[in-house]
């Protein structure tokens, strides 16, 4: 089981309806993860049965994260994976504001990138944050990941457009 002394992540499993729903169409949150239309509960209901695919298969993994009285505060994310080249991007989200600042993305990032290193045998991880993400873009400095780029104008808005800086962390072992 992925669990250190803040956290654990699990499998997401089907009793996560309600609350995957809830994640997944909070307009607050779209930016982040490029989504620009809500998500019906037939098709998060249909992820969430196939959720226990191999990450082989369908080349993402989405992990739950859950407190030490397990309950789920946010998720963590693998996407693009890509076996060949041995990396995949990674995505975090911590729901709500009040458990925010607490240390549980920086708990649930450390074992997703011990799980992908150790287990995946990934050579790198991968972040896409814009640019006015200060608190993301903190979490994956502090845990080694360094800038590697920046898109130009990568995030359209109501308003203007926004850089995304990408960072990378290697595993030099």
């Amino acid at each position: 089981m992925l669990t250190n002394e803040i956290c654990h992540l699990r499998a997401v499993d089907p009793e996560d309806l309600e609350y995957i729903y809830e994640l997944e169409n909070n307009p607050a949150l779209w930016e982040f993860g490029h989504t620009i239309t809500p998500y019906s509960k037939f098709t998060i209901r249909e992820y969430l049965e196939n959720a226990h695919r191999d990450i082989y298969e369908v080349k993402q993994l989405r992990l739950a994260i859950c407190n030490l009285k397990k309950e789920i505060k946010g998720v963590v994310d693998l996407y693009d994976f890509d076996p060949f080249h041995k990396r995949a991007g990674v995505g975090i989200v911590i729901s709500q504001e009040s458990d925010r600042a607490r240390g549980l993305a920086t708990a649930a990032l450390e074992l997703i990138i011990e799980y992908s290193f150790k287990h995946l045998r990934l050579h790198q991880l991968y972040a896409s944050i814009s640019e006015d993400n200060t608190s993301s873009r903190r979490l994956f400095e502090k845990l080694r990941f360094r800038e590697s780029g920046i898109k130009k104008d990568w995030i359209a808005t109501e308003t203007a457009y926004k850089n995304e800086h990408l960072y990378q962390l290697i595993n030099e072992k």
